[in-house]
This record gives C-alpha cells, sequence and structure tokens, in this order.
C-alpha cells in the first residue's frame, strides 16, 4: 500500500508539472522563460521519492514541447534541461534541513543555479550556432536563472510554507 502510495504521488507530481509547463507553454520555453512548474522541484523537502515525479514531468515536459514544437531546444532539453532538474531536486532534497528563519533557503539554490547554468548553456549554442560565446552564455544564465527565482524562490517557497502548515497537504506529499 504504501508503494502505490508514493507511486501514485510521484504520477501526480509529473502531471501538474506537465500541464501547468504546456499549459502555460508560452512562458514555460524559449529566451526568456519563467517555467512556473519549476517550484514543485522543492517538493524533495518533504520525501526523495518526489525527486522522481519532478524528473519525470520535466522530461515529458520537454517531450511534448519537442514534438508540438513549442520547446525551440528541441532534444537537447529532453535530455539536458531534465538532467538539471533532476540534479537541483536531488540537491534541494540534500540541503532541505537548512533552514533561515523556519524556511529551507538554501533548498532553492540548486534549481536556480543548474537550471540557469545547464539551460543558459542550451541557449547559448542554440543562439550562436552551436559556438560558446561567454557573453550569450551569461546573458541567457541570467535570464533563466530569474525566471527560477520567481518559480521556486517565490512560488516554490510559498508552495512549501503552504505544505508545511497543512497537516493533510504534507502527509500527502510526503
Amino acid at each position: 500500500m504504501k508503494n502505490t502510495k508514493k507511486l501514485t504521488n510521484q504520477a501526480m507530481i509529473a502531471s501538474v508539472y506537465t500541464v501547468l509547463s504546456i499549459a502555460l507553454s508560452a512562458v514555460s520555453f524559449g529566451t526568456v522563460q519563467i517555467r512556473i512548474s519549476e517550484a514543485l522541484t522543492l517538493l524533495p523537502i518533504f520525501s526523495l521519492t518526489n525527486v522522481w515525479g519532478v524528473t519525470i514531468g520535466c522530461f515529458l515536459t520537454n517531450l511534448i514541447g519537442f514534438f508540438t514544437g513549442a520547446n525551440i531546444l528541441g532534444w537537447m532539453d529532453m535530455i539536458f534541461g531534465t538532467f538539471a532538474t533532476f540534479l537541483a531536486a536531488v540537491c534541494t532534497y540534500l540541503l532541505r534541513n537548512v533552514k533561515i528563519k523556519g524556511l529551507p533557503l538554501l533548498s532553492v539554490i540548486p534549481p536556480i543555479v543548474f537550471n540557469a547554468a545547464v539551460i543558459g548553456w542550451e541557449l547559448c549554442m542554440l543562439i550562436n550556432n552551436g559556438v560558446f560565446s561567454p557573453v550569450i552564455f551569461w546573458a541567457q544564465a541570467v535570464s533563466v536563472g530569474a525566471g527560477q527565482l520567481l518559480s521556486c524562490g517565490v512560488i516554490g517557497l510559498m508552495m512549501v510554507r503552504i505544505i508545511e502548515k497543512n497537516r493533510n497537504l504534507k502527509e500527502l506529499i510526503s
């Protein structure tokens, strides 16, 4: 029964991530992006198994984006973008107990940094025809990082606070 609950939770997280990303595809993909669903990368604060729901959701989003043409990064994002989200979610879990004024503030850093670096690199390579340019990379990394800051640092932390204050939600997601 416990494994069924975990599997169901991961499917739910993956579904919510994917639906949010695709529904908001205008801002989920591109050189300026605010992938609101990335707020879910903070869910590993509550359980290590939540890493899988977020990772699968990211992969499905990038796959659907690739096949619909919404994701300009194409196959690269299916591999590298998904891997960045996976690493960010694992590091979020590892930093979950480091709290400042009761908030897991350090857990917000991995999704911002990993995605800014990886997606910034992907966008740099796309924009500059496969040639790395530090100027283009940093411009893209800062842009993606700003979107991640909004998604994870604002929306994600609000979500964590709501879950922590609601026993039923916390039980559901843990």
